[in-house]
């Protein structure tokens, strides 16, 4: 049996170290996303539709009402692109949300890009 895979990454933008650690089960994926240090925040989760079904995908924020918008729409992002259930968390300090989503999603991308490196033959 396969186990999770685990994928730290970072960025540093505007002087501020901006974290990514990424965990990917079989069915499903957790990422958490922080500025400054590893933090847990406000958490969604997003669920793809079946295969063959056309629509968007389900989303609903669990814990926390800040960064709600971009903890949602990574989660669906996510979910849709790797066809499992994602849960995201995100945590911010400093910065505000719309400052953040550009920076988190070039984190996300860097850390497919890691994945698909580690092991190319899946997508």
């Amino acid at each position: 049996m396969e186990r999770a895979k685990v994928i730290k990454e970072e960025i540093v933008e505007q002087d501020t170290r901006f974290l990514a650690v990424y965990v990917e089960a079989k069915n499903s994926c957790l990422v958490m996303l922080s500025e400054k240090e590893d933090k847990m925040g406000t958490l969604a989760l997003a669920v793809p539709n079946p295969k063959g079904l056309v629509g968007p995908v389900t989303s609903q924020t669990l814990l926390g009402d800040r960064n709600v918008i971009t903890a949602r729409m990574l989660a669906e992002y996510i979910a849709a692109k790797k066809e499992k259930i994602a849960m995201v968390s995100v945590y911010l300090e400093r910065l505000n949300e719309m400052q953040a989503q550009k920076i988190f999603m070039n984190l996300i991308e860097k850390v497919f890009l890691k994945e698909y490196q580690k092991d190319p033959i899946k997508t």
